[in-house]
């Protein structure tokens, strides 16, 4: 048990860590910041879509072969996050902030990404409770979700009026809550029979739904055959990634 322990709050410290990559926001000419966020999206989908068709799937499936409930939990996982999205304004969007392309105000966007890492570190926590390589891959999945998602997240608050140091703040107290999330599974969640059961399915449900709702239509805007084909390529380096760690991790 102190090893689970030591894992998540170090997997979950780091995630938070991430907010700070925001920064960069400001060193880069939009153009430049533009094609390398896309870049990182399409890693992102590669690596949510192999996390959860790699490793949360099948092993859910592992823990349940006659419990044909699951499934029911991961469709669950996917409204659940469009709901989510709906009642807290959590939008998964990584573009840079311009006039041609706002977001939501600084105060709603820290409130939705702060529930987002939330649940980032339930998720987290429960990976690691049922082992440390499924914890490692999930880990491994969000935080490459994270670095696109705190890049547009700073440049939300840099552009809803906040200055640099006090944008650099608040986006680490909001990512902080996916520590506060991860304790809070790590204590409740061996209380709760069969925890894990529900949370991988709805984890993988969320992967699933970031990933094809949020990160793919945004690539979708980027037309043209090269960078259609350097989306797919970067896809599939997402996808390999998470093959990977299966395999030889």
């Amino acid at each position: 048990m102190p090893q689970i322990y030591i894992y998540t709050l170090a997997s979950v410290i780091i995630v938070s860590l991430l907010s700070f990559l925001g920064a960069f926001v400001l060193t880069l000419k939009p153009e430049k910041l533009k094609k390398i966020t896309i870049f990182l999206v399409s890693l992102s989908a590669g690596t949510l879509l192999g996390g959860a068709f790699l490793h949360l799937i099948p092993e859910m499936v592992e823990k349940n072969k006659n419990d044909g409930s699951i499934w029911i939990y991961l469709l669950g996982g996917i409204v659940l996050f469009f709901v989510l999205e709906k009642i807290v304004c959590w939008r998964h969007c990584h573009i840079p902030t311009s006039e041609n392309h706002p977001h939501h105000l600084g105060i709603m966007n820290l409130i939705g990404d702060g529930f987002h890492n939330f649940l980032d570190g339930v998720i987290i926590a429960g990976a690691y409770m049922v082992n440390i390589e499924l914890g490692v891959a999930t880990t491994i999945a969000v935080i490459f979700h994270e670095i696109p998602q705190e890049i547009g997240d700073f440049g939300v608050l840099i552009h809803s009026g906040f200055k640099y140091a006090k944008a650099l703040f608040y986006n680490f107290l909001s990512a902080l809550t996916a520590v506060v999330g991860a304790i809070i599974t790590l204590l409740i969640g061996p209380q709760i029979e069969n925890f894990t059961s529900y949370i991988l399915p709805i984890a993988a449900g969320g992967f699933i739904y970031i990933a094809t709702a949020d990160l793919i239509p945004e690539l979708k805007k980027d037309v043209g055959p090269a960078k259609s084909l350097l989306q797919l390529i970067t896809i599939l380096i997402g996808i390999g990634i998470m093959f990977a760690l299966k395999f030889f991790g």
